[in-house]
């Protein structure tokens, strides 16, 4: 803990040690291999991104902002099963990867956009739901890693939909916060266009959207934007999640209020042990972030009710990531809830509140196995919506309580 008050230059330093993405890290990682290793699983991953393609071996595109709209078309090997856990991303450090044990590229290749429509309509002819998934990473991310980490998700959640990459021009450097965010404002228009086209095109269905981190300012951003211009947010748009937003709470309100009625569901997932957005707050000035938010305070729970978000918190999930800034994703139970949401076309809220189900399934783990083990590997996830709680009213609270201290108490950090 600090004790004296630090200068611009220290909170700054700390804010950019405390944002990093992950530890161990390779320098591109996309160097395909020849062959995979028995049991792995292969995902592709179609790709649309404003950075500037790369000669480094490896990396396909850098950090820097180019002034196209670039794709790629990429298939990842994921490590076998018994290799890996669920929600982890393991690379290597080398320029090519074993994928007995790390994500590895089995093929990579930039296409233009003649080219990415043909691989998205050829991959929706074969998906069980002509349903897309856009993904958009957070800072501090480096090309191959945001590549890896739409792979893992698409995997580890088992995703009927298509999954689609916005990568904006992350340096994936721990000194480039503030280059990052102005990549992040560069590439809102390109996101908003992505957006319109696949509206357009009449072979997809759906659209749901996934932002991490700062990632989330580009997607609120694009859809403020589409919402202004076209006065309304497109139809095929049905799920819009937000997984630890590092988004002023003021602008939030105001980025969700200017994209009026009517708008698909918005799900936030906020951590209030969130080391990154602890840090990020001091840099913006102490304004709180709105992903490590406590949404059961006010004024955020009337905001929320008023706005119909749902929240989903996050703050008693336990995973790999010091920093508890990634949980969405590294987390078995909540990567595998956001996939079987998604495949059963529902949002996560509705009629029979998400919070139920998780309570239900939580006590069922206990009465059958008997064990804190159980409990903590079902679903340890408190679930902040109306209808939830007028459902289950103070056996809810008393429950979430209960299961809340029992992982704090069961799970090593």
């Amino acid at each position: 803990m600090f004790r004296a008050k630090p200068g611009l230059t220290a909170v700054c330093l700390a804010s950019i040690m405390a944002l990093t993405a992950c530890s161990g890290r390779s320098s591109g990682g996309l160097i395909p291999v020849k062959e995979t290793a028995p049991g792995a699983s292969a995902v592709n991953v179609l790709v649309a991104t404003t950075r500037k393609p790369s000669d480094l071996p490896g990396q396909l595109y850098s950090g820097e902002r180019d002034d196209e709209v670039n794709f790629a078309n990429i298939t990842v090997s994921i490590p076998p099963d018994a290799n890996r856990k669920i929600g982890d991303v393991q690379v290597s450090s080398s320029e090519v990867g074993d994928p007995s044990r790390d994500f590895v590229a089995l093929r990579t290749e930039r296409i233009d956009e003649a080219q990415a429509l043909k691989v998205l309509h050829q991959s929706l002819r074969h998906a069980r739901k002509k349903e897309v998934l856009v993904f958009v990473h957070g800072f501090n991310t480096r090309f191959g890693e945001a590549v890896f980490r739409m792979a893992q998700i698409a995997h580890d959640s088992n995703l009927v939909a298509v999954p689609i990459l916005f990568t904006w021009p992350s340096r994936g450097d721990l000194f480039s916060y503030t280059y990052d965010r102005e990549s992040a404002n560069y590439s809102r228009d390109a996101l908003e266009k992505l957006l319109q086209a696949l509206q357009r095109d009449p072979d997809v269905g759906e659209i749901d959207i996934l932002a991490h981190s700062m990632g989330n300012w580009v997607t609120l951003e694009a859809l403020r934007q589409m919402a202004i211009r076209d006065k309304r947010l497109a139809p095929k748009i049905k799920n819009v999640m937000l997984a630890a937003p590092d988004v002023d709470m003021y602008v939030f309100r105001r980025q969700i209020a200017e994209m009026g009625q009517p708008r698909p569901p918005f799900t936030l997932f906020v951590s209030r042990d969130d080391e990154a957005l602890r840090i990020s707050r001091k840099v913006w000035g102490g304004v709180p972030r709105i992903g490590a938010v406590d949404p059961n305070a006010e004024p955020f729970r009337s905001q929320f009710s008023e706005e119909n978000i749902t929240v989903i918190d996050l703050t008693d999930v336990t995973t790999d990531d010091r920093l508890n800034h990634s949980k969405f994703a590294e987390s078995p139970e909540v990567v595998k809830l956001i996939g079987s949401r998604l495949s059963s076309g529902q949002s996560f809220a509705g009629k029979t509140g998400i919070g139920e189900k998780v309570v239900q399934v939580t006590s069922g783990a206990a009465s059958t196995v008997g064990s804190v083990a159980g409990i903590a590997a079902s679903a340890p996830i408190a679930i902040i919506d109306p209808e939830t709680r007028d459902h289950m009213g103070s056996q809810f609270d008393h429950l979430g309580d209960n299961v809340g201290d029992t992982v704090r108490g069961a799970t090593p950090y």
